[in-house]
């Protein structure tokens, strides 16, 4: 049930295409994000790299990860109304749905730092650093194997 079948016809496989591609630039945010607060971690709040990683946070919420995340979500949709919510698309939908959840935890974590708080150990921040990859994993393996 790859195209022609649903609502979005032979448009489907373009609408696949460019949800992969903004499913790798969230992701890459996703990644870098909780990355970049490892770093910053040890930075001196009001200093002028403290400064420098708020602004790189910033600039990585606006650029890549909100957008990436609501064209993710958006095509997501259509096509899963497309497909008819299959059991496995469901497990795929409540993965990604903790893992916007994360990304909001990270987002409001980096305006955290940039008020000179820092609310986590850095090894806390490291071990939610893997948070990305497991779900990556879980999602890869629903979308893949389809089970039901």
């Amino acid at each position: 049930m790859d195209a022609a079948s649903g609502w979005l016809g032979n448009a489907y496989p373009w609408v696949k295409a460019v949800h992969v591609i903004f499913v790798i630039f969230w992701m890459a945010g996703l990644f870098m994000l909780p990355r970049f607060l490892v770093y910053w971690h040890p930075v001196l709040p009001g200093s002028t790299e403290d400064a420098l990683w708020a602004e790189r946070c910033v600039r990585l919420r606006r650029i890549i990860l909100t957008p990436g995340s609501f064209i993710v979500w958006g095509l997501g949709l259509a096509m899963a109304t497309d497909l008819g919510f299959p059991g496995w698309l469901i497990g795929k939908i409540i993965v990604v749905t903790a893992l916007t959840g994360y990304h909001g935890w990270a987002v409001g974590t980096s305006r955290k730092f940039a008020r000179g708080e820092r609310p986590y150990a850095e090894r806390t921040l490291r071990l939610a650093n893997e948070i990305p990859s497991l779900a990556t994993i879980v999602i890869v393996l629903l979308v893949i194997l389809k089970p039901s």
